[in-house]
């Protein structure tokens, strides 16, 4: 049976270029799904949000000073979203022949990641962090969470549009 793809979804780049809580926290559960699957190949994605540089070239930077192999790793800076990860990943999940993809993200943001996935007809195993009140705070738990309940239907019904595009080879 073939390998899946070990995907870490972007988070925000804190003022002074370093990883935020969510983005550690999303690198190292990532690291230890890598540690465990020694010849999976990891996706890193995330493009230049509000500060740089890429969240990717952070995950990329953050894994190979835990021992993380750089040919393993497959940067994606140029996705900007959790649709434009899923898109991505994807492709290369069918273009290598993947089995899936383990999704590595905080909780709250697994359900809509995997479900973008799922549409684009991967198969995903849940690689998710807990993200809750203790590890994010109050504010941040709530504004999350809020977000998702539009962002999954949305996403949603846009993965399965891009579906067909996406089988196509397009």
């Amino acid at each position: 049976m073939s390998e899946h793809l070990i995907v870490i979804l972007g988070a925000a780049v804190g003022r002074d270029g370093r990883a935020s809580p969510a983005l550690m926290r999303r690198i190292l559960r990532g690291h230890a799904h890598a540690v465990a699957r020694p010849t999976a190949p990891v996706f890193c994605s995330g493009g230049v949000g509000r500060y740089g540089p890429s969240e990717a070239s952070i995950m990329g930077e953050q894994l190979v000073a835990m021992g993380v192999a750089p040919a393993r790793l497959i940067l994606d800076e140029d996705s900007c979203d959790t649709l434009q990860t899923g898109i991505a990943a994807a492709r290369l999940v069918r273009r290598e022949g993947l089995a899936g993809a383990i999704v590595c993200t905080d909780s709250y943001h697994a359900p809509r990641s995997r479900l973008i996935l799922e549409a684009l007809g991967v198969r995903t195993l849940d690689g998710s962090v807990p993200a809750g009140l203790r590890e994010m705070g109050a504010a941040a738990w709530l504004r999350m969470r809020l977000r998702e309940v539009p962002a999954i239907p949305y996403d949603g019904v846009l993965a399965l549009a891009k579906r067909r595009l996406l089988v196509e080879g397009r």
